[in-house]
């Protein structure tokens, strides 16, 4: 039995058995190691160049800032901007959740974050509108899930450091697919909230109140002005960024809202901590493992696989978007992209496909799999605060799952808009 079957083998069945992901990569990886004798200190050496890179600081930075934004009351002053917007019309603090985790994706650069810290204020809300509980929760998970598009995005860094491509070029392709996938949400929600009479109680639209609202909550938009319009314009790196956005965090919090004290200082310090430790565990593990499918020579074996169809890009990302999307049912969305990018991205760009594209595509599906039971994330977070089993929003988030399965048509069918914007900005990419 060669070496990858065993690899695969072994990933499957300790996975099957429970063991966290990291582990069952770091124990596949050790297994193909052994068989294809070379020697152990592969692991150390692979974990070491995995935590090299310096932009890997950019994830944990950005997670403190969004959560010190979070803490600091910014998400309470962007729900109150968008339900001045729309929140009049049929389904209006749906659409006034949809806009909000759109403007707090801008700051957090997380999916379950955004879900949290919008559906925290506007679930109970819509309950109290007679929204079906398990609907407001899939609002607020699918909503929620914008935050891992819209830049700043932590998935699009992870694959940015998994391939060496560019995070700004990354950042830009995917403002375009967030904004309009956000449209298409409100959309299905608008629809529902029409059959099913929830909202438009609210205020009918006037400029007094949004100016209002815009003056009173211009720290929290002037967040993204600073950070996305710092790489744009040249005056920092993302990197540099996230650092910008830590202290504007910080700062805003405790000294303009005041509503940032110690404890919850402490509180968004021990958050990050814990989710960076759990992403350099997994790029540690999975470092070697990526190295080794490259050893193994599995991409090109992969491409034999789908030697008949490579004269049809499209079809090969559909059927690769396909297994993300049944990845993602049980794999979290970090170890996903690390392990499956350095399997088919050597596969993609052969075919001629853009790897800015293919970046959107893989964080696209990645979104869904926050969606979607038995590891759905966002559904989890959604569940807790809606006070409903994962079963009935997993049933309640079905519509909602209609905008993300035709972004997926328009990116494979029709790709050329994605790369618009960091083709614009940057000019178009030498190939």
């Amino acid at each position: 039995m060669n070496g990858p079957v065993v690899m695969a083998l072994v990933f499957v069945f300790t996975m099957a058995i429970g063991v966290p992901i990291p582990f069952a990569a770091g124990i596949a990886t050790i297994a193909g190691i052994l068989i294809a004798d070379i020697p152990l200190t592969l692991m150390a050496q692979s974990a070491w160049t995995a935590f090299e890179p310096f932009p890997l600081v950019t994830i944990p930075l950005f997670i403190l800032a969004g959560q010190l934004m979070e803490q600091g009351g910014m998400s309470d002053k962007l729900v109150a901007i968008a339900r001045s917007l729309v929140g009049a019309y049929k389904g209006g603090l749906g659409l006034v959740t949809v806009v909000a985790c759109m403007f707090f994706a801008a700051l957090s650069g997380s999916g379950p974050a955004t879900t949290a810290a919008i559906g925290s204020i506007t679930i109970p809300a819509m309950v109290k509108e007679r929204y079906k509980p398990r609907f407001a929760g899939a609002i607020s998970a699918a909503a929620g899930a914008l935050g891992s598009m819209i830049p700043p995005s932590n998935l699009l860094i992870i694959y940015a450091l998994v391939t060496d491509e560019s995070i700004p070029r990354l950042f830009l392709a995917g403002i375009l697919p967030g904004i309009i996938l956000g449209l298409m949400l409100m959309g299905v929600i608008f629809f529902v909230a029409l059959r099913n009479d929830y909202g438009g109680t609210a205020e009918k639209f006037s400029w007094s109140p949004l100016l209002y609202a815009l003056w009173d909550g211009k720290w929290a938009i002037f967040a993204p002005i600073i950070i996305l319009g710092g790489i744009y314009a040249g005056i920092f790196t993302p990197t540099e960024a996230a650092g910008v956005a830590v202290f504007y965090g910080f700062f805003v919090g405790m000294f303009v809202y005041k509503s940032l004290t110690i404890k919850n200082t402490l509180a968004a310090f021990k958050f990050t901590a814990l989710v960076i430790g759990t992403v350099l565990f997994i790029l540690g593990s999975t470092k070697a493992f990526g190295q080794l499918v490259t050893l193994y020579d599995i991409p090109e074996s992969i491409l034999l696989l789908f030697e008949g169809i490579t004269q049809h890009p499209w079809l090969v990302l559909l059927l690769i978007g396909g297994l993300y999307i049944i990845a993602g049912m049980w794999i979290e969305s970090i170890p996903q992209i690390i392990i499956f990018t350095a399997v088919f991205f050597p596969l993609v760009t052969s075919l001629g496909v853009d790897p800015i594209l293919f970046g959107i595509f893989t964080v696209m599906t990645c979104e869904i799999g926050f969606l979607t039971p038995p590891i759905g994330v966002n559904l989890f977070v959604a569940a807790r605060i809606s006070n409903v089993t994962i079963e009935q929003i997993s049933v309640g988030v079905l519509p909602l799952l209609i905008p993300y399965a035709i972004m997926i048509l328009l990116l494979v069918l029709a790709p050329d808009w994605v790369t618009f914007l960091p083709d614009f900005v940057y000019g178009p990419r030498p190939y």
